[in-house]
């Protein structure tokens, strides 16, 4: 078969089990291959195939809903409902996403970017159904890692207060993008152990069926079979109301097959848990499935993966927050499951006493970090950007209001790329700058990036935000510097000029090697909040024509807080703000999404000479 030529699922109902697995084999062979090329999500959808495979020849998508909790794990789903002839252009600007859209398929009911949220996407789904009188099945498929989550035990609590029957599949690896961690980890842990079901059906079976009537008894007795298996299954599962299957090989395609179709004919609400290998059939990303889990190009054949020389700012925030922990006893690290992501490693494995990873716990973190905080110890809150709004009540109500002196590192802040809209980083200024007590900043090269940092952890005891994008920077250590809050300075003033760029972060310093034969002073406004009011003052006095460079949505933005100040000021500066308007931004290469939204430094550059020449 031409996976290629793939229109819809309902071909796997006319193949047996040895088809389907050797099916499976070859759409595990194409993904690597794509992958390899493309980039993406690698391990995830490895140990998925058969799950996947097994799950479209048992129901009838679209009528059954299949909801994938991420989407990290949906390759296979987007194959076999006709994106295969599609995969060479995989997170490309204007293709198929990495995750599960609506738009592109009918296959795809729901989609996400965060964590947990299938369950409870489930059973709003089933509560429709039912009030529609219809019955097609519902399934969420939620990884072990995601199971951590709040929102998944909210949903889980509420099984039995809405009655709508979903199945859910427990897709369990025992892996996130790092090491699963916490109580969770080891009750599902404990269940892949016990076989007390499995040992006494077997041990029952064979005693039975020695004799002709231990058949007749065998065959006379599921009733008490069913008895016993619920009393050795009982787990929280069960104590919620919700049925239990499990755990299955899932990477037996006969197995799976077996389970589904029993959780088909139930009529109740029913969790098949299903033991499967991240990373499944390819060596490197069994072997270390963290680093296979979001991967760039690779060379199939030998597992080799395209990697830059150069330093990740993520990287070399985790290396300067090191050497802080290297002096200092009192500062501690806490992470929602990314380690890996967030380049926490040699943290982790350096202070294992002092470093916390909470899970995918985004809420909790935050919480946490605050009560530590607030028994005289400081703490480092690394968040992407994108996940950090999952804390947002955590950030008002308990790090801000209480005043406690947390040190968030916001990673991948801007717009990130290929994950898209659930993932770009564009929110978290407009979200924060209304919170009292909180101040934003972000640096423009190494050595203000570390000199932030310093600046948040010892020289100011306010919660404290560092923003840093997904790019790459040269690490070095160089001397710590307070930069005093709330100040901002001139990469560029010349004598009598009244034009003036205001940026921060890196794209401040392009702009300012890209201006530099022009007569045009430059700003770095590496304060957000609060901003600079002694220079603002003066840009007033001196009615300087001001631009306003930012890559983040303009709602509450640096461009608005300046123009609210001027107001306040009377001040009748010509302003010009930029920034990404009211809308969500689809995935593709960072450089192809600035330009969509008029934001590449090449056009930027053309508007603020014609702006400033005007």
């Amino acid at each position: 078969m031409d996976i290629k030529n793939i229109s819809g699922p309902e071909f796997l109902k006319e193949l047996d089990n040895k088809e389907l697995a050797k099916l499976s084999e070859a759409i595990r062979e194409y993904i690597i291959s794509n992958v390899s090329k493309t980039g993406g999500h690698l391990a995830s959808n490895l140990g998925a195939v058969e799950l996947t495979v097994a799950l479209h020849s048992v129901f009838d998508s679209p009528k059954d809903k299949i909801i994938f909790d991420v989407g990290h794990q949906c390759y296979t789903h987007k194959i076999l409902t006709g994106r295969a002839n599609k995969f060479d252009t995989l997170r490309k600007l204007d293709s198929i996403s990495g995750y599960q859209k609506r738009k592109e398929s009918i296959h795809d009911p729901f989609e996400a970017g965060h964590s947990s949220t299938s369950i409870a996407a489930a059973l709003g789904f089933a509560y429709a159904r039912d009030l529609d009188n219809k019955d097609n099945e519902v399934i969420a498929i939620i990884g072990d890692g995601s199971l951590t989550g709040g929102l998944a035990f909210e949903a889980l609590n509420n099984v039995g207060n809405i009655k709508s029957k979903i199945i859910i599949v427990l897709n369990d690896n025992e892996m996130s993008i790092s090491k699963n961690v916490g109580g969770m980890s080891e009750f599902l842990k404990n269940i892949r152990l016990s076989k007390s079901y499995g040992v006494a059906k077997t041990g029952y079976k064979k005693l039975l069926l020695k004799t002709k009537l231990g058949t007749k008894v065998y065959r006379a007795t599921k009733e008490v079979k069913e008895r016993i298996k619920d009393r050795l299954n009982d787990n929280l599962f069960t104590s919620l109301n919700i049925d239990y299957l499990g755990p299955i090989d899932g990477h037996d395609i006969k197995e799976l097959k077996k389970a589904f179709k029993k959780a088909k004919e139930s009529k109740e609400t029913i969790l098949v848990h299903v033991k499967t290998v991240k990373g499944k059939g390819y060596k490197p990303a069994e072997e270390n499935c963290s680093s296979w889990h979001g991967v760039g190009k690779f060379d199939a054949e030998t597992g080799e993966i395209t990697k830059s020389d150069v330093t990740s700012i993520s990287e070399l925030v985790s290396n300067t927050v090191h050497e802080f922990m290297e002096q200092d006893k009192d500062l501690v690290t806490i992470t929602p499951a990314m380690i890996t992501g967030s380049k926490l490693e040699k943290i982790f494995e350096d202070f294992p006493d002092r470093s916390i990873d909470t899970g995918i716990t985004e809420s909790f973190a935050t919480t946490l970090a605050c009560a530590i905080a607030l028994n005289n110890k400081k703490v480092f809150l690394p968040i992407y950007s994108s996940f950090l709004q999952r804390a947002y009540d955590n950030i008002n109500h308990d790090i801000a209001r209480m005043n406690a002196h947390v040190v968030i590192g916001i990673d991948r802040a801007g717009l990130v790329g290929e994950d898209g809209d659930t993932h770009h980083g564009v929110f978290d200024i407009s979200f924060l700058n209304s919170i009292p007590n909180i101040v934003i900043c972000m640096g423009k090269d190494n050595e203000e990036i570390r000199n932030l940092l310093y600046t948040g952890l010892y020289k100011q005891e306010k919660p404290f935000c560092i923003r840093y994008e997904r790019a790459n920077l040269e690490y070095e250590k160089t001397e710590f510097k307070e930069i005093k809050v709330g100040t901002w300075e001139y990469l560029r003033k010349i004598e009598g000029c009244t034009n003036t760029v205001i940026s921060y972060g890196t794209d401040v310093a392009k702009l300012s090697d890209m201006l530099n034969d022009e007569n045009i002073n430059i700003v770095n406004a590496r304060y957000i909040k609060p901003i600079d009011k002694v220079i603002l003052k003066e840009l007033a006095k001196e009615n300087h024509k001001i631009y306003v460079y930012e890559s983040n949505i303009k709602t509450n933005s640096l461009g608005t807080n300046i123009l609210e100040y001027f107001n306040h000021l009377q001040a009748t500066n010509k302003v010009r703000i930029t920034g990404i308007d009211n809308t969500f931004v689809e995935h593709g290469k960072i450089s192809e999404l600035k330009k969509i939204v008029n934001l590449d430094l090449e056009t930027v550059v053309e508007e603020i000479k014609e702006f400033f020449n005007n």
